[in-house]
């Protein structure tokens, strides 16, 4: 039974402002902007029930859920858990970010680059200890997944608190690396959806991540990254064949009524961010979205890149998912639960797709930021199991984890690429689609690709 999970960073904090490293100090509370943004996120989950609500025993996590709670109708009773404590960081706690960089340059260096290699020294009562702050926050996650996702099989639960252990929490949940640890980035209040399929160890959707619309910000910040490239990545609208869960590939199916009309609110929803440059898919349902999106950006010219082109599903293409189950339903079956293996019939299989749309991605990264200088901004409209690939790769996960990612008709993703390709890239935020439905669930199509 399938378990939904929204979990939720606190407010704003005293420490936020004064860019003082937190970790496990329980000095710092919301700020007045914190809680009035807790206030906003539980507007945003009123309409849901849930089952359980867990949260950070520390004061800025515990005020943040407590002031959602007062908003939700019936709710239970809010659970603090030690499992949800913040990243432990005993030797920097309570300095301030610059502070931490002019006293412990190589450590810091480190913390940023390697951050699964980051260590510290502790001091204890017969000597000292050799701790490794993000490798013991993941394991921390872990254990309290194995623990909490039993309770509440086919239900839905809300977890309140941390930017490091929430990071930690979506990363083992989908199979993300600890050394991926700064590739995440959480903002004060914003939501992230998971959803489990079933026990530990089954696939988890990562469903939408790190919203922030709810607060007035139609996309995240972009925090301390002061340069370099940022990728909106937006999947095509509806079409007939997506309602239908008919299997589309290569075929060129065009969007229909909602698609288009999804596009459009896709162009509303962006029509206030700067757009430096777009490309798109040349198939029919990607280039009329990201057209309907640029009429809010008249003076971008739209190109068009044949790697960004649908997976070929060959002779699946044009088939109902109820016709192949009956003439290929092992390959089908093998199909969602091993998607890697899977040869299309006179088609292509993952690795295929991943040959081809990484370097037309790769190269539109090289290109726009090839100049060096300053932001831009790109828009670049492609298709489920493209986009899925993309950001599996983006996440340092194999082309088997398609899964673990949703991305629903007029979806929007935010890749921020601080520097080039030299560095990883940083997910800013994932599967927006509040500008579709008003709210914080993906409610568009579960069609086929």
């Amino acid at each position: 039974m399938a378990t939904r999970v929204v979990i939720v960073r606190h407010g704003q904090s005293t420490y936020n402002i004064q860019q003082i490293i937190q970790g496990r100090s329980d000095q710092s509370v919301l700020t007045d902007k914190g809680r009035a943004d807790a206030q906003k996120v539980g507007t945003a989950l009123s309409s849901l029930s849930f089952d359980a609500i867990y949260c950070s025993p520390l004061q800025r996590a515990k005020q943040t859920a407590e002031t959602i709670l007062s908003y939700l109708p019936d709710a239970p009773q809010l659970q603090p858990s030690d499992q949800l404590m913040e990243i432990d960081l005993p030797l920097w706690q309570n300095l301030q970010k610059n502070e931490v960089k002019e006293k412990f340059p190589e450590d810091y260096q480190r913390w940023k680059e390697s951050p699964h290699e980051f260590s510290m020294v502790i001091p204890t009562a017969v000597g000292s200890k050799e701790h490794f702050p993000v490798l013991e926050l993941y394991k921390q996650a872990e254990q309290f997944w194995q623990e909490v996702i039993p309770l509440h099989q086919g239900g839905t639960i809300l977890i309140v608190a941390h930017n490091g252990i929430n990071r930690c929490l979506i990363s083992s949940a989908i199979g993300v690396t600890p050394a991926r640890y700064h590739s995440l980035r959480q903002s004060n209040c914003c939501i992230n959806v998971l959803n489990f399929t079933g026990g530990w160890g089954e696939t988890v959707q990562l469903e939408s991540f790190n919203q922030t619309s709810h607060l007035g910000e139609t996309l995240p910040r972009r925090g301390d990254i002061d340069q370099g490239l940022r990728l909106l990545l937006v999947r095509h609208g509806e079409t007939d064949w997506n309602r239908a869960s008919r299997f589309q590939g290569q075929i060129d199916v065009p969007l229909n009524d909602n698609g288009r009309k999804q596009g459009q609110l896709a162009g509303e929803f962006l029509k206030d961010i700067p757009i430096d440059l777009a490309v798109s898919s040349p198939m029919l349902r990607p280039k009329e979205t990201a057209e309907i999106i640029l009429q809010s950006h008249p003076n971008v010219n739209l190109q068009l890149d044949d790697g960004l082109r649908e997976i070929s599903h060959g002779l699946w293409e044009g088939k109902l998912e109820s016709e192949i189950t009956q003439e290929y339903g092992e390959l089908l079956n093998q199909w969602k639960v091993a998607p890697e293996t899977v040869q299309m019939p006179e088609g292509e299989n993952l690795q295929d797709v991943l040959e081809r749309a990484m370097p037309s991605w790769n190269g539109i990264v090289k290109s726009a930021t090839a100049s060096g200088s300053g932001f831009q901004t790109g828009l670049v409209v492609a298709h489920d199991a493209i986009n899925k690939v993309v950001l599996c790769d983006i996440l340092g996960l194999s082309p088997a984890l398609i899964w673990n990612i949703k991305q629903g008709n007029g979806a929007v993703s935010v890749i921020d690429y601080p520097q080039g390709l030299e560095k990883a890239p940083v997910l800013q935020a994932m599967n927006i689609t509040t500008h579709l439905s008003g709210g914080v669930l993906d409610k568009t199509a579960a069609g086929a690709l």
